[in-house]
Order: C-alpha cells, then sequence, then structure tokens
C-alpha cells in the first residue's frame, strides 16, 4: 500500500478534499505589501510554500499583482522572505469592521526562500 504524499490533498471534516497543493502553517507575524499605490502592513495568517493569507484593512481584487514581504524565524535567526504573487481571494471578515482576509499565490519567489516557508511548515505540529 503506497503512502499519500505530504502534498497531496488532505480530507477535510464532512467528506470534503482540500484543494490546497502545499501544507500550510498558522503565522502571527507582519508582513509588507507593495501594490500600485504604495507599501501597506498586514498581519499573516497563514503561510505555506506557494502562498501566503493575511489580515489587511483594505479589500484587494482578486488577481491584483503584488509584492509581499516577511521575516520568517528559522534556526539561525530571521530569514526576510519576498516574492510576487497574485491576490486569489480578498473576502470581508466582519460585516462591522472593514478588515479583509487575502489570499496569494505566489509565482515568482526564490528557491531558497521557499525552501525556509517549506522547513518552516515541516518544522510546525498540527
Amino acid at each position: 500500500m503506497t503512502q499519500p504524499s505530504p502534498n497531496a490533498p488532505q480530507p477535510q471534516p464532512g467528506g470534503g478534499r482540500e484543494r490546497r497543493t502545499f501544507r500550510r502553517a498558522r503565522l502571527d507575524l507582519p508582513i509588507t505589501i507593495s501594490l500600485d499605490d504604495g507599501d501597506h502592513e498586514a498581519k499573516i495568517r497563514d503561510v505555506s510554500r506557494g502562498g501566503v493569507c493575511f489580515f489587511l484593512d483594505r479589500p484587494v481584487p482578486e488577481m491584483t499583482a503584488l509584492r509581499v514581504e516577511f521575516e520568517l524565524p528559522t534556526e539561525h535567526g530571521r530569514r526576510k522572505i519576498t516574492g510576487d504573487g497574485a491576490v486569489v481571494r480578498c473576502e470581508k471578515i466582519s460585516r462591522t469592521l472593514e478588515h479583509y482576509e487575502i489570499a496569494v499565490f505566489v509565482q515568482n519567489m526564490a528557491a531558497p526562500d521557499r525552501e525556509t516557508i517549506e522547513q518552516y511548515v515541516a518544522s510546525i505540529r498540527d
């Protein structure tokens, strides 16, 4: 019997399947989002080798290109992670507050940065 790949979609409560390709880890760190109108500070919700999800006080339309930059803790200190991506989801998280949960698929990121994220995610126990 073969073992599923650690990156394979995982079963979800209720019988659905997870659509994400890569495992994610919750993270509560600042992130800088660079858009056409400048830089914006946000708070990371979770991170994976393929993208990042964060909270921001303004909406960003789907397919908006942006740059992300944050520092990830490693066993040797903090490592600056940068990448370029596109918004794949933007949802308002409260009817009363102007705060949004935004998911970004990161297409352009240096291989060492992706490896650092993958090592961080693997080090986190669910």
